[in-house]
C-alpha cells in the first residue's frame, strides 16, 4: 500500500531522508521510532506529498502522492502531534470534514463519545480553544470516522490522560484489520501490544526493521 524507494530528501546541506526503502502493507502495525532528527517526520510528510524528494520515489497503492495528491489523500488519516490552529467551531469543523472528506458526522460523533469527549455541549466551542487533549480526542474520532486504508498518528497519546490511552488503544484494536497503521512514538511501551513491527530510524536511514 505504501512503497518507498530511495527517498533522499535535503535541506540545504542537511541530508533528513538518506536512500530510504521500504514498503508498509495491508495488516502491518507499525512502530516508527528514532531520535529527534532522525527523519520519522520528513518521511511522513513525504508519504503525505509534503515534500518534493530529492531522488527516489513514494507510491500509495501505486500513485504518486504529490501528482496525485487529492485521490492519495481520500484514502489516508493522520493525526498530527501538534494539532493544526484551526478557527472552526466543532459544529463548523465537522460540517466541513463531512462534506469535504465525505465522512459519516453521526460517526464522528459515536467516536468522540466513545473517547468520553462530550461534542453535544461543546458544538460551539472554537477548536482553537479547546484543551490540548479535547483536540486530541476529536481529531483521533475523526481519523476513525473517516475508514481510511491507512491511518497515520505522530505522537497520538501525547495529550490524553491514560484513561482516554486506554480508550484509544481499545478503539484501534477493533479497527486494524485490512489497514495500515502507523505510529510516530517515543513511547514503545505504549503501543508495543497494537504493533507487529518496529522500524528504528537514526541519521536518516532506517537501522531497523523487525517484524514482533
Amino acid at each position: 500500500m505504501i512503497k518507498v524507494s530511495n527517498l533522499t530528501k535535503k535541506f540545504g546541506s542537511n541530508t533528513s531522508l538518506d536512500n530510504v526503502n521500504c514498503e508498509f502493507n495491508k495488516n502491518e502495525s507499525i512502530a516508527l521510532m528514532g531520535a529527534n532528527g532522525a527523519g520519522k517526520t520528513t518521511l511522513i510528510r513525504s508519504i503525505l506529498g509534503y515534500y518534493h524528494p530529492n531522488d527516489g520515489e513514494v507510491l500509495i497503492n501505486g500513485m504518486n502522492p504529490i501528482k496525485e495528491r487529492v485521490k492519495v489523500l481520500e484514502n489516508i488519516s493522520f493525526v498530527p502531534q501538534l494539532p493544526p490552529p484551526i478557527k472552526l467551531s466543532i459544529d463548523e469543523l465537522m460540517q466541513y470534514i463531512s462534506v469535504g472528506a465525505k465522512v459519516d458526522r453521526d460517526l464522528i460523533m459515536h467516536y468522540a463519545n466513545e473517547m468520553k469527549l462530550d461534542v453535544s455541549a461543546n458544538l460551539n466551542k472554537s477548536f482553537f480553544k479547546l484543551s490540548g487533549g479535547m483536540k486530541q480526542k476529536l481529531l483521533i474520532a475523526i481519523s476513525l470516522a473517516k475508514k481510511s486504508d491507512i491511518i497515520i498518528y505522530d505522537e497520538p497519546t501525547a495529550n490524553l490522560d491514560p484513561k482516554a490511552r486506554d480508550d484509544f488503544y481499545r478503539l484501534l484494536k477493533q479497527n486494524e484489520d485490512e489497514k495500515v497503521l502507523l505510529f510516530v512514538t517515543h513511547r514503545l511501551e505504549e503501543v508495543k501490544d497494537l504493533v507487529n513491527r518496529q522500524i528504528y530510524m537514526d541519521l536518516g536511514k532506517i537501522v531497523s526493521d523487525d517484524k514482533v
